[in-house]
C-alpha cells in the first residue's frame, strides 16, 4: 500500500498516514469520484431557524408599507416543495436564513438545499434562487 510512487503519504509523528500527496493529474481523474464520495457522506445539510432573521422579518412586518399584502407562502423553483405559510407550516419546509427592513427575505429550501430569494419592492416581488453545486 505504501510503495505507490504517484504517492506521497505524509505521517505524524508515530508513524500513522494522517494523508496523501497525489499528484495534479490523478487529481483531475479521480476529483469528480471522490467530490460525489463526499457530498453522500456529508447527506443533506440540516439549517436550524436562529432567532435573528425572525427579529429582522418581525421588524420588516411591523414597517410594511408596500402597495401589497404580505405573502407568507414560499415556492421552491428548483424543487418545487411549496408552503402557503413558511412560519405555521408543520413540516416547516423552508428556514428564514436573512431578512432586512429593506424588504429581503432568504429562505433555505431543506428538500434541496436551495437558496430563495423574496426581493419585495414597492409595487411588486421578485423572487430570484441559487440551487446547491451539484
Amino acid at each position: 500500500m505504501l510503495d505507490n510512487p504517484l504517492l506521497q503519504y505524509v505521517t505524524d509523528a508515530k508513524g500513522n498516514v494522517a494523508s496523501v500527496i497525489i499528484p495534479w493529474p490523478l487529481w483531475e481523474k479521480m476529483e469528480p469520484k471522490v467530490r460525489k464520495l463526499l457530498d453522500a457522506e456529508a447527506g443533506p445539510k440540516e439549517i436550524t431557524q436562529a432567532a435573528g432573521p425572525l427579529a429582522s422579518f418581525d421588524e420588516l412586518m411591523q414597517f410594511w408599507d408596500f402597495k401589497y399584502p404580505y405573502s407568507p407562502s414560499v415556492t421552491c423553483p428548483h424543487c418545487q416543495a411549496t408552503t402557503a405559510d413558511w412560519r405555521n407550516d408543520p413540516a416547516q419546509p423552508f428556514v428564514l436564513t436573512n431578512a432586512n427592513i429593506g424588504g429581503l427575505l432568504v429562505f433555505y429550501c431543506r428538500a434541496c438545499g436551495t437558496t430563495i430569494r423574496q426581493k419585495h419592492f414597492h409595487k411588486h416581488m421578485a423572487v430570484e434562487h441559487t440551487t446547491p453545486k451539484e
